[in-house]
């Protein structure tokens, strides 16, 4: 908040702090929207540009994903595509491998999944929960790993 607008608001006596509006946030929301041909795209293209705010749009119709950055509610992004274009629209379901915790993760991939990504079973309730390696395991996999100090090294 600026100089000139903090003095502003501790001057004004008509305004009062439940009545300011929160500042909306730079965010990038992703959707999941099923586009079948180019007339999808340019539909689901012009109900996002449409809304206040947005400041990018990008597609990706092989991977039905959608990419809008702009200070928006990613809830009425996906409202709106829903409304204007009569598609479901969800949360883009799924991050990229690298930042998976443990690289395995079974019930977790999907092979719908676009290459390079994995089902984000953080926010998917549905998917299985990541699995956790046993004591043992660990202990040999971190035996000769080079983040342990006290670990093997053979040359």
């Amino acid at each position: 908040m600026g100089l000139l607008e903090h003095v502003s608001e501790l001057c004004s006596v008509s305004r009062s702090r439940s009545k300011l509006k929160k500042k909306k946030q730079l965010q990038t929301v992703e959707l999941k929207v099923r586009m079948d041909c180019e007339g999808c795209e340019r539909r689901v293209r012009k109900a996002v540009e449409g809304m206040k705010g947005v400041s990018s749009v990008e597609i990706e119709p092989k991977q039905k994903k959608v990419t809008v950055i702009g200070f928006v509610d990613p809830k009425k992004v996906i409202k709106r595509v829903e409304w204007k274009t009569g598609k479901k629209a969800e949360p883009w379901p799924y991050v990229p491998y690298d930042v998976v915790a443990h690289p395995y993760a079974p019930g977790a991939y999907d092979k719908k999944a676009p290459p390079g990504y994995v089902r984000n079973v953080v926010d998917d309730p549905d998917a299985a929960p990541l699995a956790r390696a046993s004591s043992t395991e660990v202990k040999y996999t971190t035996a000769f790993s080079d983040d342990n100090p006290n670990s093997c090294a053979i040359m």
